[in-house]
C-alpha cells in the first residue's frame, strides 16, 4: 500500500490526466465521463477515509508464570487523531469478551470482570496500548484480541461509530489481531 502523501498525489495526477481527455472529447461523451467521474470521486471518498487503520500485535503464544505480571504488546496504525482502541478476550470455545476500551482524551473503560488486574494506557507517540495483565491466574489463558475502531465525529455532538459490527483481522474497517497467552506453573 502507498503512503498517503503519495497515493494523493496519485489521485491529482489522475483528476488532471482525466480532465484533460474528457476536454478533447466530443460533447455527448464528456457528459458521460463526468458523471463516471462524480461516481469515482464518491467511491474514493468512501475508500480513502478508512486506508491504511491496522493494529500489530506480537502473533503466537506468550508464556507467563502464575501470580507473575505480562504485557501484551498492541502498535496500532490511523491517521484518525482520536481512534478508539479495544481488548477482547476469548477462551477456549468461547466468544470474544469486550474487556477494556482506550482513547486519546480520558481514562477508558473496564468491562466489570476486568477492573482489578487488567490495565492498559493509550500512548499517541508510539501508537501502542499494551495490556498488561497483574497477578496472572489460571483463568487468564487464553487469546487476546486489539482492535482499532475509528470513529466520525459531528460538530455538535458526541462521536458516532462509524460501524456496528468488529470486522476481524485484515478489513478496511478495522483490524483485530490475536496473541494467546500460555502460563505455566
Amino acid at each position: 500500500m502507498l503512503p498517503k502523501a503519495e497515493l494523493k498525489k496519485w489521485f491529482q495526477k489522475l483528476l488532471i490526466h482525466t480532465s484533460v481527455f474528457a476536454l478533447s472529447l466530443p460533447t455527448h461523451l464528456t457528459v458521460n465521463m463526468e458523471s463516471w467521474l462524480k461516481k469515482f470521486l464518491v467511491l474514493s471518498a468512501f475508500c480513502w477515509e478508512c486506508r491504511g487503520d491496522r493494529v500489530l500485535q506480537t502473533k503466537g503464544v506468550e508464556t507467563a508464570t502464575e501470580g507473575g505480571q505480562i504485557t501484551l504488546v498492541c502498535h496500532y496504525e490511523t491517521d484518525d487523531p482520536s481512534p478508539y482502541l479495544f481488548w477482547y478476550k476469548q477462551g477456549a470455545n468461547d466468544f470474544p469478551k469486550y474487556m477494556l476500551l482506550r482513547f486519546k482524551f480520558g481514562t477508558g473503560d473496564n468491562a466489570a470482570d476486568f477492573k482489578e488486574r487488567f490495565h492498559a494506557d493509550l500512548d499517541s507517540n508510539s501508537k501502542s496500548v499494551p495490556l498488561t495483565i497483574e497477578r496472572v491466574q489460571l483463568s487468564d489463558s487464553a487469546r487476546y484480541y486489539c482492535a482499532l475502531k475509528p470513529t466520525v465525529t459531528t460538530g455538535y455532538t458526541t462521536p458516532l461509530q462509524k460501524h456496528t459490527e468488529l470486522h476481524i483481522d485484515n478489513t478496511p474497517v478495522c483490524t483485530v489481531l490475536n496473541t494467546s497467552l500460555k502460563l505455566t506453573q
